[in-house]
């Protein structure tokens, strides 16, 4: 883990713009550190975007737009980290669509959601590839 989830309407933004977002959000979780230590293990790393093509915003005016990020991981990293994360994520993504912002309507939120390792199952060999 992390995995984080970008949800957003089919008038935000088109797939290239989306996949380059896709790459900087990434790469930003795995610049993550603590005490110069790693928050997240890379093999963990998941970035996606669903796109939204039935959505009502607001008062339904078309030119209005949203982008939602959810952030799942696993418990036990303290509230700290959990800010820096937040923060950093939150900067990217108000940065990439700074443009969109001043000229339609336009929401974007992040949440960041923990969950118990007793609550998930897993079956993954990402990690030990990439420490090969």
């Amino acid at each position: 883990m992390p995995h984080l989830t970008l949800e957003y309407s089919a008038n935000l933004a088109d797939a290239q713009r989306i996949g380059h977002l896709c790459d900087t959000l990434a790469q930003c979780l795995d610049a993550q550190r603590e005490n110069e230590q790693k928050v997240y293990p890379l093999g963990g790393i998941r970035v996606r975007a669903v796109r939204c093509e039935q959505y009502r915003i607001a008062d339904g005016r078309p030119d209005a737009a949203f982008l939602h990020a959810n952030l799942k991981i696993a418990a036990g990293r303290s509230d700290a980290v959990k800010k820096a994360t937040g923060d950093a994520l939150f900067a990217l993504i108000k940065q990439h669509f700074a443009a969109e912002f001043e000229h339609q309507g336009l929401a974007l939120s992040l949440e960041i959601n923990e969950f118990s390792e007793a609550g998930t199952w897993k079956h993954n060999n990402l990690h030990a590839r990439l420490k090969a």
